[in-house]
């Protein structure tokens, strides 16, 4: 069953709309008729708009950010897609923690991959991260555009992989800022080839409960310099191991969340 994410507000009784450019997905690429059953969830992450301004101000939205529902197409117009809502159902989609990917800026399109990946294990926030050895490097105008891009392909990863939200992509952010930002966080670990042994990270996986906020920091091409790894440990951030293999910037994050995923849903 194809799922589509709304605002809140787009969500009122027993009708929901359907704005923006999945109305030309729905109409004219998956071709579905009034009458066909979709999954709609309201997004908690995303800004809300003044789409549904055409209302007037009696409407009052009675949908819970990150609520899911089963719909029917009821009208397929131009510019919006009207759905009677059938019945609210249980959202299995998301992790029971909330796991923040600090990602070092790669090379080329790898940034794209990782997103979609990531959304795809469970992440709720990716923020990317300008280090030394970040062979890229964006101007104001370019990390903007960048940054569209890429909560673009976390919306469709989302879509595809039915969860319950489309996480955020951060700005660019330099690694003191991002460490900062991190401070708060139940848990903060980074990745590291000098950091103990397995057993340390599967000490640290098992502190690991419902409703926490994970920060996890992976470094670029080339991995993090000395002084950025004790610029972590002044902030608090532990130092972990992946095991005996050197893995690459798209791997090392991947798989730092599949086990959080093991864990959390074992």
């Amino acid at each position: 069953m194809y799922q589509f994410f709304v605002e809140p507000n787009q969500i009122c009784g027993n009708q929901a709309t359907i704005l923006g450019g999945d109305v030309n997905h729905i109409r004219n690429v998956l071709r579905m008729k009034a009458g066909d059953e979709i999954l709609i969830k309201s997004d908690v992450l995303r800004e809300c708009g003044n789409e549904m301004g055409h209302r007037g101000q009696d409407h009052v939205p009675n949908a819970d950010p990150g609520s899911a529902y089963l719909c029917r197409l009821a009208s397929l117009e131009e510019d919006r897609i009207l759905c009677e809502v059938i019945s609210e159902v249980e959202d299995f989609g998301e992790l029971p923690a909330r796991i923040h990917l600090f990602q070092g800026l790669p090379k080329a399109d790898k940034m794209e991959w990782i997103i979609q990946k990531a959304v795809e294990l469970g992440v709720y926030e990716i923020v990317p991260v300008a280090t030394h050895r970040c062979v890229v490097k964006l101007d104001e105008k370019k990390a903007s555009g960048k940054v569209a891009r890429w909560q673009a392909i976390a919306e469709a990863a989302a879509k595809q992989s039915k969860r319950g939200i489309v996480p955020r992509i951060g700005g660019v952010l330099p690694l003191e800022q991002a460490l900062k930002s991190a401070s708060a966080m139940d848990l903060r670990w980074i990745p590291y080839e000098q950091a103990q042994g397995m057993e340390h990270t599967r000490e640290c996986l098992s502190k690991l409960r419902p409703g926490q906020d994970v920060a996890v920091f992976i470094g670029p091409e080339g991995g993090f310099e000395e002084a950025e790894i004790r610029q972590a440990l002044e902030h608090g951030v532990e130092p972990i191991t992946l095991g005996r293999r050197i893995l690459r910037t798209e791997t090392a994050g991947l798989t730092v969340l599949a086990w959080i995923l093991y864990q959390l849903e074992h």
